[in-house]
């Protein structure tokens, strides 16, 4: 997994500092920011969102099983520099599982945006302006 994808996966999954400690957080932006307005848009944040999901889904049954979760985690765990930036996604993932089948189904996944990103949209827009996102990266 390069530097962006781990940065992407952070800001994605779990709100990470991963994005702003990423040297690329400029052009991380700018793959997010599909429409080019230099915003990113909660919808263009749930469909890179469902990208991810069907990459973490390796036996394709449409759900995330705990033992899926966990490789994602490991995978994410095993770059050392960025550990402990990922301490919070396990609990993330409990907390994408709405209706506690102890499974995350696409729907689930790609629906969730994580509570440090909604409290970054000051302006309650459903977007993050550059300005947010600035705010944000000096959490």
């Amino acid at each position: 997994m390069n530097k962006i994808a781990i940065a992407l996966a952070g800001l994605l999954l779990c709100g990470s500092n991963a994005f702003a400690a990423d040297g690329n957080a400029r052009e991380l932006f700018q793959r997010i920011d599909t429409n080019g307005d230099r915003e990113l848009e909660f919808s263009e944040i749930q469909a890179l969102r469902a990208q991810m999901f069907d990459r973490m889904d390796v036996n394709r049954n449409g759900a995330l099983d705990p033992g899926e979760v966990q490789a994602a985690v490991e995978q994410v765990k095993s770059k050392r520099d960025i550990q402990a930036r990922f301490a919070g996604l396990q609990t993330e993932a409990r907390r994408m599982d709405r209706n506690g089948d102890g499974k995350i189904s696409r729907d689930e996944f790609t629906a969730a945006i994580p509570d440090r990103l909604l409290q970054a949209d000051t302006d309650a827009d459903g977007a993050l302006s550059i300005a947010e996102m600035r705010a944000l990266r000096r959490q």
